[in-house]
């Protein structure tokens, strides 16, 4: 029987569904949420048998909860690298918002609303509204659902697929898209079967439905007698979806923003120390080893694969993947959870949940970090583990060697600390010591350009332009140390300490206003990691002279830079007369410089400067490739299938705008891997590798 077209502006909420079948859906939804809720109750729960984070992860919360909910509504993270993945995620997100907030509305208004007032604001033009914009953000919801089934199953993005990829995938995929679909279905057959009311074409997609429906043939009569089965399975569906939430794939809807609520903004770039007390537990030996952060982490994660493709150790063939490391430690943990057996975290040999050699892959360029959508930080994931594998001995040789060279002569090439000045010998200048004499800039020089003879050649550069441009600076001669930074992220934090130590005790015995560093690794350590150990530790430690008390730098008095920004100063000043250089050139972002402390203008605008013309990689600033060197890279050999800096050169050479003469970097390190990657790449003919330092003595004599 055809249920007459009624006046009122609105639709029947439980339309066909008989008293028995109206206590039942609610008897049903109570079971349903009160599952969700356990389920969350136990996820969250799980997380507190992790031990406590070093970091205050909850400061500031009423902030932190708006900064989570923009990061999450504005989709940046996905729309960077990819707009396509971007809007699709974006359009299911604002869909799967707008839905549950409607069905919210209509629920207030139902059963709260009505039986307070006996009246319905679920009326006229409320109601018009409310419909339009839920079958519009519904449409959304569902094309960008069909977009993402169409990019996993038809086109077959890899980075989607990997060895964790599974049937909750699928089923998740396909749950959301048949809610979609099922809720258009159930509003289209009413419309049919309420012969389309007038008011009802505010509902435009299932307004169109409706007519296709009778266009094919659907009678009202047939509408009314299937709509109570099409209501049943869409809302049974939807009471199942709600009640596996916390249990499966759909978690990440809440840990991912938890993630985003909680994230460290500078993770990566400032790694959590260790206790150094004797008597502390620090190994990783067990899952709940990791910290509260981490576990959350490790749940946060979508699979989506980003990190994954972003990696240059991954894109070398090294046994390194970052999705799968963090899903290994989740897979492993429910395992565990469930009964399972009990496996070392990392180790070298045997069996584990992470292999040494997946951890010594890691370059520590923070490109997974930075692509991540949800802020998964895996830098600490990796360098936990790291120091599991130091505290177990199970360490690279080379890796060891080095740790050796630093321990005996406080330098990674294991040289004379005599040598350390060497490099000036061949200056027709005197550098000033900056011990015996008060300076403005106190330069850290760093192992590379004090011991490698191509990066000599560098810090003779600046030399030059800090002496043409008439700057006051001076250096630490033999009592400067190598400053640490890359064998932490190697898990040798003890050593770190104590090369923070001995340099810090050298800087407190001079006068200087600014810190110049050469190398970004050492500038992204001293700037961001030295003000953090707690000297006091160390007051009744026989074996370490604590330089200061408490924290050195705690108030940022001190200022640190890299090379770039201070020459770049000095050039605005007008304090060096550049020559204009006829030649293409393109420059690469060192990661502990872009990626790591945001640095991207001030080495461009010094090139500029020299007149040259610039043309940019692809691949630059945030999403510029690492050269291989970081996270003890430079000192290890991999079996893999082309190197880092080889691919950052072909890179270079074949997809850029304009075939570049140099290769410009402001690194040290850099500039030994892509030496070597020149030569290995087979791209001697094609370009030079050149500090900027060096193009800027070009430009001097120019």
């Amino acid at each position: 029987m055809v249920v007459l077209q009624s006046e009122q502006v609105t639709r029947p909420t439980f339309w066909q569904i008989s008293p028995v079948g109206k206590a039942m859906f609610y008897y049903l939804a109570a079971v349903a949420i009160l599952v969700f809720l356990v389920g969350v109750y136990q996820r969250f729960a799980r997380y507190t048998q992790g031990r406590s984070d070093p970091f205050d992860r909850l400061s500031e919360l009423p902030g932190r909860i708006l900064r989570g909910a923009r990061l999450a509504l504005s989709n940046e993270k996905q729309l960077d690298r990819d707009l396509t993945a971007g809007l699709m995620h974006a359009a299911i997100v604002w869909g799967f918002l707008t839905l549950l907030i409607g069905t919210t509305i209509l629920g207030i208004d139902l059963d709260f609303y009505r039986p307070l007032t006996g009246e319905s604001f679920f009326v006229g033009d409320f109601y018009r509204s409310y419909s339009l914009v839920m079958d519009a953000m519904g449409l959304f919801f569902v094309v960008g659902l069909g977009v993402a089934i169409y990019r996993r199953y038809v086109a077959r993005d890899g980075r989607l697929w990997g060895k964790h990829t599974g049937r909750e995938d699928d089923l998740f995929l396909s749950a959301l898209f048949l809610l979609g679909v099922g809720g258009y279905l159930v509003e289209a057959i009413r419309i049919l079967g309420q012969d389309f009311p007038a008011h009802e074409t505010v509902s435009f997609v299932g307004y169109f439905l409706a007519a296709v429906g009778a266009g094919a043939g659907v009678s009202p009569d047939a509408a009314v007698a299937a709509y109570p089965v099409v209501w049943w399975s869409h809302s049974l569906l939807a009471f199942w979806f709600i009640a596996w939430i916390p249990f499966a794939k759909p978690v990440h809807m809440l840990t991912s923003y938890a993630n985003l609520v909680t994230r460290d903004e500078d993770a990566g770039r400032r790694l959590p120390g260790v206790p150094l007390d004797p008597e502390a537990d620090t190994e990783l030996e067990d899952v709940d080893d990791f910290s509260w952060k981490q576990l959350l982490d490790q749940d946060a994660c979508t699979k989506c694969g980003r990190c994954s493709s972003v990696c240059p150790a991954k894109d070398a063939g090294r046994p390194l993947d970052p999705r799968d490391v963090i899903l290994d430690l989740k897979s492993y943990r429910q395992e565990r959870d469930a009964g399972g057996e009990t496996l070392p975290i990392v180790a070298d040999g045997g069996t584990s949940v992470i292999d040494a050699d997946t951890m010594e892959s890691c370059l520590s360029c923070m490109a997974c970090m930075d692509a991540c959508p949800v802020d998964i930080e895996h830098l600490t994931h990796f360098t936990d583990m790291n120091r599991q594998l130091v505290e177990q001995g199970d360490v690279d040789g080379n890796v060891q060697d080095v740790f050796q060279n630093v321990m005996q002569q406080g330098n990674t090439f294991g040289d004379s600390a005599r040598a350390r000045p060497d490099w000036a010998d061949e200056l027709d200048f005197e550098v000033p010591d900056a011990r015996e004499e008060s300076v403005e800039y106190l330069w850290y020089v760093g192992d590379y350009p004090s011991y490698d003879e191509r990066n000599r050649a560098v810090a003779r550069a600046l030399a030059h332009i800090f002496e043409a441009a008439g700057v006051d600076y001076g250096i630490l001669y033999e009592d400067e140390v190598y400053d640490g930074n890359d064998i932490r992220r190697m898990g040798e934090e003890l050593l770190y300490v104590e090369q923070a130590s001995q340099l810090i005790g050298a800087l407190e015995d001079c006068e200087f206003e600014t810190l110049v560093c050469t190398d970004p690794h050492s500038f992204n350590t001293i700037s961001n990691e030295y003000s953090d150990i707690d000297f006091d530790e160390f007051a009744d430690d026989p074996m370490l002279e604590a330089p200061v008390e408490g924290y050195w730098n705690a108030d940022g008095d001190i200022d640190i830079a890299h090379y770039t920004q201070v020459v770049e100063d000095i050039v605005e000043a007008g304090r060096l007369d550049l020559g204009r250089l006829d030649r293409t050139v393109t420059y690469h972002d060192p990661c502990h410089l872009g990626r790591y402390n945001g640095e991207y203008e001030a080495p461009r605008e010094l090139l500029r400067a020299t007149g040259v013309d610039l043309v940019e990689m692809p691949r630059n600033r945030d999403d510029s490739f690492c050269c291989g060197g970081g996270g003890g890279g430079l000192w290890m050999d991999f079996d893999e299938e082309h190197k880092p800096s080889e691919e950052r050169l072909r890179e270079a050479v074949q997809d850029t705008d304009a075939a570049p003469e140099q290769f410009v970097v402001a690194c040290p390190m850099c500039v030994t891997m892509f030496e070597d990657g020149r030569k290995t790449g087979g791209f001697e003919d094609d370009l030079d590798i050149v500090d900027l330092t060096e193009v800027l003595v070009d430009a001097l004599d120019a």
